[in-house]
């Protein structure tokens, strides 16, 4: 059961009472010592595995050792006792250890850099595996239990999955991590045990210092992409620090006059209802996010799916000699965030980076009904995004959008929410090719919906070549035991693959 809380601006002399600001809501639920349900523990093993894995096949990428050597120029020295221990860094030695805001960062980016661990989308798109990173560190910093990190996990979800049900960020142009630090920050709440208070005022400032433009996801798309909710990631772990000193935040940060609400969002006269958990109520909003077979934005999921199985269909489909057109008729969303309504010209650029390419759903469909298959890193070399034949149908595709399929994006019925579209294909024969699908083959209600042999499976794969087998199984092995973990155990949540895999990594200098 939910209730919902009902936010909307006040002027500074309506005097709202504290226990009324969405941000005290959230903290409420943070603090709410409620047991976790069995199967979401099942599922925060299966995240923890998921973000491991595309960890692990990010780890040579140039802004993840940039990012995992800055966190290297912070490490714990001299002070290690149960409350200092410091955290682990995903491709570094494992009894090497930082502070915890450093090891969110590096960690966060690793996860999120090949856009290929998981998704909600509802009023707002998020992933909300990103949370896992900052309570992952902490709890190792802070000498905290696998059970205890559960919890945190929890609520990290919880927190950023309610927000997104209910407050669009993107339609006015705000980056989605604004939902993220102020879900972090509850989630390492719940793994220290804070009091409400304290878990509210690291809310707001969790939330005032991670409010940016959606400009990293726009155009020629940066690296900043995937430091963009480690930075989120790394506040939520510094407002913890201040507010656990007793340092206070601006409120009511969502509900003021001057707050997010009224000048980023829906303005002085918008209302929200937020769903959160009644008092008592376990937190449970894991179960309705979905993760990534393969390594694109999610809503190029299912038409992955669908492109795949129609070049091996039609294998002439592949040719651009033999195609007109190709439409792709899909939600709002889709079409104006990855698809030609972006009106980006970087999205049809064979030399775009690989973040640009990876929103680009016309070259998402081309490769993948040229090659029956869609790789995190083949698909994506440069050779391939420039090969004359792929760069034709490539330019052939583009996306509209459908308002049936716009409501069905938007729908709060699981069975009939759907991310994918319907595919029109205009053959220079004159013949048209029509197919659709609704939603990703590893969705859960999809062809082959994930379960924790594909989690494993997708880590074994990813880790080929990176880590050593022994390194694959041992982690695999403590993560799949972590509701008995305990505070020295959580140290071998991380992965460091042999030297020689990282040697060829070029060092990179910067400031400090």
């Amino acid at each position: 059961m939910t209730e919902a809380v009902e936010v909307r601006v006040h002027a500074s002399g309506d005097g709202l009472p504290r226990e009324e600001e969405l941000a005290w809501h959230l903290a409420r639920v943070a603090a709410d010592p409620v047991p976790v349900d069995d199967d979401v523990t099942e599922m925060v093993i299966n995240r923890i595995i998921d973000n491991a894995a595309v960890a692990t096949a990010s780890l040579r990428r140039a802004p993840v050792a940039a990012a995992r050597s800055q966190a290297e120029a912070h490490p714990i020295d001299g002070r290690r006792d149960d409350r200092h221990r410091g955290s682990t860094v995903f491709g570094t030695a494992q009894h090497l250890r930082f502070t915890p805001e450093w090891a969110a960062w590096a960690n966060g980016v690793a996860v999120r850099e090949l856009d290929f661990h998981d998704t909600f989308l509802a009023a707002e798109y998020s992933h909300p595996g990103d949370n896992i990173p900052p309570i992952l560190a902490v709890a190792q910093h802070a000498g905290r239990s696998g059970a205890e990190l559960i919890r945190g996990i929890a609520t990290g979800y919880e927190i950023q999955v309610d927000l997104a049900r209910a407050i669009s960020l993107h339609r006015h142009t705000i980056d989605h991590v604004a939902h993220l630090g102020p879900s972090a920050a509850a989630g390492i709440g719940t793994l220290l045990s804070l009091d409400p208070e304290v878990i509210y005022q690291s809310i707001g400032q969790a939330l005032h210092t991670t409010t940016a433009t959606r400009q990293s996801r726009k155009g020629l798309i940066s690296t900043w992409k995937a430091y963009a909710p480690a930075f989120a990631g790394k506040q939520a772990v510094e407002a913890i620090d201040r507010a656990m000193r007793g340092q206070t935040s601006p409120s009511p940060i969502y509900e003021g006059e001057d707050g997010v609400i009224a000048t980023l969002l829906d303005g002085p006269e918008a209302s929200y209802s937020v769903p959160l958990p009644l008092p008592g109520e376990p937190k449970r909003a894991i179960l309705d996010t979905f993760t990534k077979e393969h390594s694109a934005e999610y809503q190029a999921q299912a038409w992955i799916d669908l492109a795949r199985r129609l070049g091996r269909e039609r294998p002439e489909l592949r040719d651009p000699d033999a195609v007109e057109s190709i439409v792709l008729h899909t939600s709002h969303h889709t079409h104006r965030v990855i698809g030609s309504g972006a009106n980006d010209p970087q999205k049809y650029d064979p030399t775009a980076s690989r973040e640009t390419l990876d929103h680009s759903i016309p070259y998402i469909v081309a490769v993948a009904l040229q090659d029956g298959e869609w790789h995190h890193e083949r698909s994506y070399l440069p050779e391939r995004a420039g090969r004359p034949d792929t760069v034709r149908l490539w330019r052939s595709i583009s996306t509209v959008e459908d308002p049936e399929w716009t409501r069905r994006y938007h729908s709060l019925d699981p069975a009939e929410q759907a991310f994918g579209g319907r595919i029109e294909i205009r053959l220079r024969n004159s013949e048209t090719v029509v197919d659709e699908i609704a939603v990703a083959d590893a969705h859960p209600l999809g062809a082959r919906p994930f379960g924790r042999a594909d989690y494993v499976a997708k880590f074994r794969s990813l880790a080929d070549g990176v880590l050593e087998p022994a390194t694959v199984d041992a982690f695999l092995d403590l993560a799949q035991r972590l509701p008995e973990l305990s505070a020295d155990d959580l140290s071998g949540l991380s992965v460091t693959p042999p030297p020689a895999h990282l040697a060829q990594v070029a060092p990179t200098e910067g400031l400090l």
